[in-house]
């Protein structure tokens, strides 16, 4: 009881915790809704255009794949965002709270959501793309109505790795001045040492991922067209040897008679 009315008499939780929640979700909203924007063709290009794609370019995919998204995927997030804090002034015209930390979030991730991405489309049968290929559809509408439906669980899955990825960049980026948990943490939780406002904001932090969590899988579930097939495939020869119980005990009775 004496745990619970200091805990609603703490400022850092019933003042800055309130606003901090709001500052993440802002963060990780606007960079995972970039993120997709620009990673999901991003990565879709790796793909096709690698040597043996629908669209190999060998030189361009190098340099795009060997130089633009393994060095920003090399780069540690702090010292991206402390070296992006110019653009993100450029381009918010703040250095500082949720939104300019959402491009350096955003620059951050777009790369390792691309590659997830196109590990997602390399999991792709190249039977049925040769097989939509042969019955005359274009190179676009394999891309958009094979390889994305087929890869749709694994882009999926993708993203909420992405997006949980993000929960813990954000928090990074709050103690570099871009607010959220990860600033109410450092200012109460490290330099107040307030146990409390860390023990809550470590709690809200990993609910947070696990309804992320909970809700892509799902979500890939439900899209799967695979594990639906797959189980009406094992639920159909069960059924077949059910109904050909009776019919074998029939003809066994049957050949009993003709012995007869």
């Amino acid at each position: 009881m004496n745990f619970l009315t200091e805990l609603f008499d703490n400022p850092g939780i019933t003042k800055a915790l309130p606003e901090a929640v709001v500052e993440t979700l802002q963060m990780v909203g606007i960079s995972g809704f970039f993120t997709l924007l620009i990673g999901l063709p991003l990565g879709v290009f790796l793909h096709t255009s690698a040597p043996g794609g629908l669209l190999p370019l060998r030189v361009i995919n190098r340099i795009v794949s060997d130089v633009i998204v393994n060095i920003t995927r090399s780069v540690p997030f702090a010292i991206l965002m402390v070296t992006l804090i110019p653009l993100a002034r450029l381009v918010t015209g703040t250095s500082i709270g949720p939104v300019a930390a959402s491009v350096s979030l955003s620059i951050a991730t777009i790369p390792f959501f691309a590659r997830l991405v196109e590990n997602a489309l390399r999991d792709v049968s190249g039977g049925k793309i040769d097989a939509a290929l042969v019955m005359g559809s274009t190179k676009m509408q394999v891309i958009s109505k094979v390889l994305l439906r087929e890869a749709l669980p694994g882009l999926v899955a993708a993203l909420t790795t992405t997006l949980v990825t993000l929960v813990g960049y954000s928090a990074m980026a709050g103690i570099i001045g871009g607010g959220g948990l990860g600033r109410l943490a450092y200012n109460y939780g490290v330099q107040r040492f307030d146990t409390q406002v860390m023990v809550v904001t470590i709690v809200i932090i990993v609910a947070l991922v696990q309804v992320i969590q909970l809700g892509g899988d799902w979500f890939s579930r439900r899209v799967d067209h695979r594990s639906a097939s797959g189980s009406a495939r094992r639920r159909r020869p069960a059924a077949a040897v059910t109904g050909l119980g009776p019919a074998a005990t029939r003809a066994g009775g049957d050949r009993e008679q003709t012995k007869v």
